[in-house]
């Protein structure tokens, strides 16, 4: 059982570690630039930093939903790479837009992408195991795919 979630629950460790790294250098940020809570605006310098980090934090609840449904319905293997390449990009994103405002830009399109892909496996998933429980086929199964949705591995 615990194996069924582990790539899944990898992903999500690494997610909240980088999460903490952007707060983090937030912090940083704060004291190089001399920007004191509660104000949340300073140098452009800071500025970007800042919003770097609050636009991965507004995104990171999305992320994680769409990561865990794709990986129970759909498949755990594709769901775990395609999370692992969002972090990538988020990383590269931040970097990025920490550096100069269209540093953002490539980046932020690359993590789209991957949240797409999870939104599309997380809607397969959820369409073929309705069409399982409801009407009683195995839609994998009948055509040879061994996904994490048919009904001979799935254990949630």
């Amino acid at each position: 059982m615990l194996g069924d979630a582990l790539g899944l629950a990898a992903v999500t460790v690494l997610a909240v570690l980088e999460q903490a790294y952007f707060s983090m250098q937030v912090i940083y940020a704060r004291r190089k630039y001399s920007v004191s809570p509660p104000v949340t605006t300073g140098p452009p310098e800071f500025d970007r930093v800042f919003r770097a980090q609050v636009n991965c934090s507004e995104y990171f609840p999305i992320f994680i939903t769409l990561l865990w449904i794709s990986g129970i319905f759909f498949s755990q293997a594709l769901s775990s790479l395609c999370g692992l390449l969002y972090l990538y990009a988020r990383l590269r994103y931040f970097i990025g837009y920490s550096q100069s405002s269209h540093g953002r830009l490539g980046p932020i399109y690359l993590s789209g992408t991957f949240l797409w892909i999870l939104i599309g496996f997380s809607c397969l998933g959820i369409v073929i195991s309705f069409i399982r429980v409801y009407v009683g086929v195995d839609i994998p199964l009948e055509i040879g795919i061994p996904l994490a949705l048919s009904q001979s591995s799935a254990r949630f």
